[in-house]
């Protein structure tokens, strides 16, 4: 079956709001194409899935055919070769050793902190003072991630370092990635600002890690269950390359999707005051007056369709994988070695599996309705084998944090003052100016 192309080739770079909805245009439009469309991406060509049955065949049914792409072949200089870059044999192995850290019973341990956390950073908040939303949220998220992760005093100038860096190394990576290698080595402002803080980031980190390991106490945090961690088909440990590459990895993950998710939430809960009613119902209702735990997000339902409509609406801009060997979508036959695309923020707004898409509709994820969405259509942290390891950690962090927050604020628009959005790989809010309110 041949392969329908795409007239012109895809906007890589900028971060100015109508290059943004350029480029979403540009992937929306795919769609109108076929299921499986030739998307040239500079002078490397690659197949573009624009249907969500494919893209579950993508990454589920059809996933062991298939390794991280390029895009993933950009970041490993940079953030090593955790779970986020990592594939095949190797990839398993870490997965496995790397899961228990964020099982189930364990985020259920995190969940309190997580609480006091935001209770914390709220208790700086005075009535009718105008915070900057997103270096609030960020700041909570890196608060939160550094308290799992490290929780020692010795490991302040680790988490001081986090502080730091880490939205340099998020941002600044992504820019880096999508752009030819020649432009990395420039001496740019950008790329020297890179350059240092994932230098700093590496060397704080591989220090921590060797420190613990002449500790040799197990602290109960992320941590130290990585430098427990034993394959099971081997018992070897992880080297210390190896802990620092999945810390990193853990750092970036979850400190963007967390932070970023935070804030648009709360973005949307002043857009929509009937939705902030109803959560602010729900949470008055479950948590009556106390701090929320983790057995209460499970019974925050409506609280959980936002998160779910807010990373519906705001998720990454595209993914990449790469064919290990000849594999078919659609009825297109794609070669060993093909880089195949799909966007996640394409397919959470195709107007096929969502009504409406633009419009933000919290009540989309009721039981009945989240049943009618497709396999592959709304993938916030992927799926299969490669899912985000910590999506568990993120959604209950997410959910914990606005709970905590709307049992006490209400955060009200500036008049007149839009929300400026700058663009990597995703939505990133500027200058989100909100006046903190008490609730009644």
């Amino acid at each position: 079956m041949p392969v329908p192309v795409a007239p012109g080739r895809l906007p890589l770079l900028g971060h100015t709001l109508p290059m943004m909805r350029e480029r979403h245009k540009f992937t929306a439009s795919l769609r109108n194409n076929g299921d499986v469309v030739r998307v040239d991406l500079g002078t490397m060509r690659t197949y573009f899935v624009t249907n969500p049955r494919l893209v579950h065949e993508l990454l589920v049914t059809k996933g062991s055919a298939f390794r991280k792409g390029a895009l993933f072949d950009k970041f490993r200089p940079f953030f090593g070769n955790g779970l986020a870059t990592s594939d095949g044999a190797f990839h398993r192995r870490q997965r496995r050793m790397v899961r228990p850290a964020l099982h189930r019973d364990r985020v259920a341990r995190y969940a309190e902190a997580m609480a006091r956390a935001t209770a914390e950073l709220t208790a700086t908040w005075r009535p009718g003072q105008v915070r900057a939303v997103e270096r609030d949220t960020q700041a909570l998220a890196v608060t939160i991630a550094c308290q799992a992760l490290f929780s020692t005093e010795l490991d302040r100038r680790a988490i001081d370092e986090v502080r730091r860096s880490i939205f340099t190394v998020i941002r600044n990576g992504m820019v880096r990635a999508l752009t030819p290698p020649l432009v990395g080595k420039l001496p740019l402002p950008g790329n020297r600002e890179f350059d240092r803080a994932i230098g700093r980031m590496r060397g704080i980190v591989l220090d921590l890690v060797r420190r613990r390991r002449e500790d040799g106490v197990d602290h109960g945090d992320l941590l130290s269950t990585l430098l427990d961690a034993q394959d099971a088909d081997t018992g070897a440990g992880m080297s210390d390359q190896q802990v620092h590459d999945e810390v990193l990895t853990l750092l970036v993950g979850g400190v963007e999707t967390t932070a970023l998710a935070l804030a648009w939430t709360f973005h949307e809960l002043a857009r929509h005051p009937e939705v902030e009613r109803r959560v602010h119902a729900e949470v008055d209702r479950v948590l009556d007056g106390r701090a929320p735990a983790f057995a209460d997000v499970g019974k925050l339902v409506y609280l959980n369709q936002v998160v779910n409509e807010v990373l519906r609406m705001y998720p990454i801009w595209f993914l990449m994988r790469r064919a290990l060997v000849p594999v078919e979508l659609g009825g297109v036959t794609l070669p060993e070695g093909a880089e195949v695309i799909f966007s996640p923020h394409a397919l959470h707004h195709d107007p096929a599996s969502f009504a409406d898409p633009h419009r933000f509709d919290p009540d989309r994820w009721s039981p009945e309705r989240a049943a009618e969405v497709p396999k592959g259509a709304f993938v916030p942290f992927g799926a299969g084998a490669r899912q985000c390891v910590g999506n568990l950690f993120a959604q209950t962090e997410i959910a914990i944090a606005v709970a905590t927050v709307a049992a006490r604020w209400r955060l009200v628009p500036l008049p007149d003052k839009p929300v400026r959005v700058k663009f990597t790989s995703t939505a990133y809010p500027s200058d989100m100016l909100m006046t903190v309110v008490p609730r009644q």
